[in-house]
């Protein structure tokens, strides 16, 4: 390699870079870097690091309702939805994109897909009652938080592995009972749970219906192309039987509507899950009645350990509209009701507090609670404990309607107390792959 003769041709072009550098770091601090508005949080927009990233799973009718409380809320961004069926995927695309002004949600068959992704945070499960706790589960397992619709459980087993799984898995979980987030509801638990009714006798809910409904098949149809509906992932962990387009939505409209057996956990569960919730919040949460009797005259009465009474009533209610309870001290009662109004045995009880009645069970604040939650990384209030506790009570009291006898129910166990009968109806076997 020749030396050059002169050393300043060799700074020269060193010279002329670093002169260039510097014009060029000038021009840049000159022209200031235009930031949208959007990502620093300026009118009103929540910026990146703030928004919680969604995904949706099995977005359907109340789905599609959930969704509708989702998307208005500045700090969510969703991003992706899975759906066994292609309509309905396209369906909420079209929703989703709409609202965001843009093309960028993506779709998804297979729901796996969709917890592998890295750049969501938590997920709404919104499937048919068979789903739910897989779902949540495995996406606990993900690493994903999930609001998830109710029932959230098919049986007992399940209901304890849920959650101890989110313990474990240290997810926010918040199941879709929405009525713990209205002021009513709140306020008349309150007054049960804090001794302002003296003490609790009864707690009453209101199950719409006493059915132990069990699986059963309908007559076999053409399975669709698992492009247009994938029916091996619809039917998932319940028992393979033959597609048949009425099953779809978990629904026998042969035998008078209702969710059957091998999708749900009975009809005792569908409108028990928010009703028996009630009931579970104005007992404090407490572990689910030990003593479940048969229905008589329309009534179906359990019995917690401290002797208060849990009566599933179907007929003859109180005029406060759908989901109705009432609880039932010494010295008072209250009832509450989905047309957002309270009955109260004294009015001294509202102690002059002004309780808002908000009619028609929204689920707005119940998002709201869910949203904060994830970010301040605490519970919210339809928790997996608390979701334990009420579907527990309603399986065990489905149990005991199918069986038509008394059935006793150890809450250290977790099994029905001599009862082989009633345990092997504690849970089910699993197809492959989905088991817990």
């Amino acid at each position: 390699m020749t030396r050059p003769t002169n050393p300043s041709s060799a700074t020269a072009p060193r010279r002329r870079f670093l002169k260039s550098a510097v014009a060029s770091a000038g021009a840049a601090i000159a022209a200031p870097t235009i930031i949208p508005g959007s990502a620093l949080g300026l009118d009103g927009a929540v910026p990146p690091s703030e928004r919680v990233v969604m995904g949706g799973i099995g977005i359907g009718r109340r789905g599609g309702y959930d969704l509708s409380c989702f998307l208005p809320q500045k700090d969510v961004q969703f991003i992706a939805v899975c759906d066994i069926k292609q309509k309905r995927r396209d369906e909420v695309k079209k929703i989703v994109d709409n609202h965001y002004g843009n093309q960028n949600c993506d779709t998804h068959r297979d729901f796996r897909e969709l917890l592998d992704r890295s750049d969501i945070d938590a997920v709404l499960i919104a499937t048919g009652p068979n789903w739910h706790a897989t779902a949540a589960m495995m996406a606990a397992k993900a690493g994903k938080d999930m609001y998830c619709e109710k029932p959230v459980t098919k049986n007992i087993a399940q209901s304890l592995i849920l959650a101890e799984t989110m313990r474990r898995t240290a997810r926010v979980f918040q199941a879709g009972t929405q009525r713990r987030n209205l002021p009513h509801f709140a306020f008349a638990c309150e007054l049960a749970r804090t001794g302002k009714l003296g003490k609790l006798t009864k707690v009453y809910a209101h199950p719409m219906g006493m059915r132990a409904l069990m699986s059963e098949w309908l007559g076999p149809e053409p399975e669709p192309d698992p492009e247009i509906v994938d029916w091996d992932m619809y039917l998932g962990p319940a028992a393979w039987r033959p597609f048949n387009a009425k099953l779809l939505d978990g629904f026998n409209f042969e035998k008078g509507g209702g969710f059957v057996g091998a999708f749900s956990g009975g009809g005792v569960l569908e409108w028990g899950s928010h009703c028996v919730d009630l009931c579970q919040w104005a007992v404090g949460d407490c572990p689910p009645p030990v003593q479940y009797d048969p229905p008589k005259d329309g009534e179906l009465v359990a019995r917690y350990e401290n002797g208060t009474e849990l009566i599933f009533r179907e007929k003859g209610w109180i005029p406060l509209g759908s989901c109705p309870v009432r609880f039932e001290g010494e010295s008072g009662w209250v009832e509450a009701g989905d047309s957002g109004k309270m009955v109260l045995s004294s009015p001294e009880l509202l102690a002059g507090r002004d309780v808002a009645e908000i009619g028609g069970y929204p689920a707005t604040f119940h998002v709201r609670d869910f949203l904060d939650c994830v970010k301040m990384r605490r519970q919210p209030k339809g928790n997996a404990d608390a979701a334990c506790n009420a579907h527990i009570a309603c399986h065990a009291a489905n149990i005991a309607l199918y069986l038509d006898r008394q059935v006793n129910y150890d809450n250290q166990t977790h099994l029905f107390v001599n009862d082989d009968q009633a345990n092997r109806m504690r849970s089910e076997a699993l197809r492959e792959p989905w088991r817990l």
